[in-house]
This record gives C-alpha cells, structure tokens and sequence, in this order.
C-alpha cells in the first residue's frame, strides 16, 4: 500500500510524516512537495520524494501514479486560486485511479460562513464528484496560529481582539496531524466526515489559561474591526494580510469555529491534548526559540 502526504515540507504536513512513519514503513511513504531539494532529509530515511505542484496538473499526474491512499494538505492563499489548485490535485487523483483520498478541510464546511470555507466547500465537492471513498478532516483552528499574540503577550503586550465573545476550538498541529495520519493509515475511515475541535473557547477564556501559563496578567482589549486593523497595521503586518486577520475576527465572533465535537476521541481514542498542556508546550518551543 502506497500512502501519498503532499505539501510534505510545511508545518503540518512535516507532522503528518513523522507520525506516519511511527506505524508506517518508510518504503510505503510518498511525498508530494513542489521542492524536493528541501525534502532531502526525508529521501535519506526512506521515503521517496516526488515533484508536486498544485498550479502544475503535469507534476500531479507523476506524483499520484500507483498511489492507494492520498492525503491533500490544503494550500495558502485566496479562495479563487485555493479551489483552481485543489481542483487540479483532485483531478490528478482521479486519472491516476487514487483508492483514497483524506483531504484538511475546514470546520462545518458545508454550512460556514467563514471566509476560508469556499475553498473547502468546493474542495469537498470535488472529492464526491469523482466518487473515491474519501475523509474530510475538518479541522478547527491552529494554535499555532496565534504565536504572534503569546509572543507579543511574553513581551509584555495586551492581548488585542475584534472577536466578541465569538469561541473558537482551537488544537495543536500535532493533534490534527495524529489523527491525519491515523485516517490515511488505518481501514474503516472510507467515506467519513470528521469534524476536529478543541474545547472551544471565547478569548477571554483563552487568555485567562494563557496568563496562567505564563505566570503574568495579561490584559484583553476588545475593539472593533477598524481598530484591530490599525493595531495589526502598528505591529507591522503586511498591509495585504491585514484583511484576512479582520475577516477571521469577524467569523470567530460570528461563531463559525464554536463547534465541540468527540472526533479526536473517536479516532485516536483520545480528545485534544488540553489547552493549558498544549500551551505549555507552545510557550515552551517559543522561548527556546529566542
């Protein structure tokens, strides 16, 4: 049996391997990455490595030859050019006869309102389209995604919002990448729909376990959109990115990531690592890092 990760060199998909390889021979591990010169460090293991570009159909069609079970890594960037490259990988996986395809979508897909759920709507779509037994990996949210707060928190800074009381159900990458890697690995999980959440959490919530963590108070300040825009524009974000971060604001305030589900439980038999323990850790690998 042939397991394919694409986008095999960034933050989760590195994550998906090394827990794939914990139950998985490496001679039964593909990699997808649009460089493979970076992927070096997985050729020497025992993986092979193959060129995979999502804007480029012509390097699908060799990466997903002979491939029995498929994990699609959802990519980076706007939702029009998110779906034309999903679409292009979806396609590869249908001409090349993919038994399998497990793809990272995204939290209540179908119904969300939130400004990243196009992308996974249509990608989900797409998937059904071809008739390949599949799982959607619905994941909620990264806690990875907010290092630029906890370091600015270490630093002493507030913790700024436009978020309300809007909850979100946030995990570790680690989390979403054991039970990635458990789907792709294991039988039984054809044609399932996970929904992968922390306990969701307002931000007051969140910053509350976080002071604690850190052993300092720090201060929440709710603000609207314009408002959280210039603090973001003060802490010399990129002006384009700028408008992602207030439309993620908006849709955590709009509710779209307060989903609780047992899924993780379901699948690895336990819940997310807890969020207190997953921030210790996070905290931990920032400051190793300064």
């Amino acid at each position: 049996m042939k397991i394919l990760v694409t986008g095999a060199t960034g933050k989760l998909g590195s994550k998906v391997v090394e827990s794939l390889l914990k139950s998985v021979p490496a001679s039964d591990l593909v990699v997808s990455v649009r460089i493979p010169e970076k992927a070096e460090g997985l050729r020497a293991s025992g993986v092979e490595v193959r060129q995979g570009d999502y804007d480029h159909p012509e390097t699908l069609d060799h990466a997903f030859a002979g491939i029995d079970r498929l994990l699609i890594i959802s990519a980076d960037g706007d939702n029009e050019t998110r779906i034309r490259q999903h679409s292009n990988a979806v396609a590869a996986a249908e001409r090349a006869g993919v038994k399998f395809i497990a793809y990272t979508s995204l939290t209540n897909a179908q119904e969300s309102k939130n400004t990243m759920a196009p992308t996974h709507k249509a990608t989900e779509h797409a998937i059904l389209k071809t008739g390949i037994p599949y799982s959607f990996l619905r994941n909620n949210w990264y806690l990875e995604n907010e290092i630029p707060g906890i370091e600015g928190a270490l630093a002493g800074a507030p913790w700024v919002t436009s978020a309300g009381n809007g909850k979100v159900g946030w995990a570790l990458q680690q989390d979403y990448a054991e039970v990635a890697a458990t789907v792709l690995s294991e039988k039984g999980h054809e044609n399932t729909v996970y929904e992968f959440s922390g306990k969701p959490l307002t931000q007051e919530e969140f910053v509350a376990i976080l002071s604690s963590v850190i052993g300092k108070e720090i201060t929440v300040q709710q603000v609207d959109d314009t408002a959280y825009a210039d603090s973001m524009k003060n802490a010399d974000i990129p002006d384009f990115i700028i408008p992602i971060l207030v439309e993620i604001q908006k849709g955590i305030r709009e509710d779209t990531l307060d989903f609780e589900s047992n899924d993780f439980k379901k699948v690895l038999g336990r819940s997310a690592t807890p969020i207190n323990e997953a921030l210790k850790q996070l905290v931990n690998t920032i400051s190793k890092t300064k």
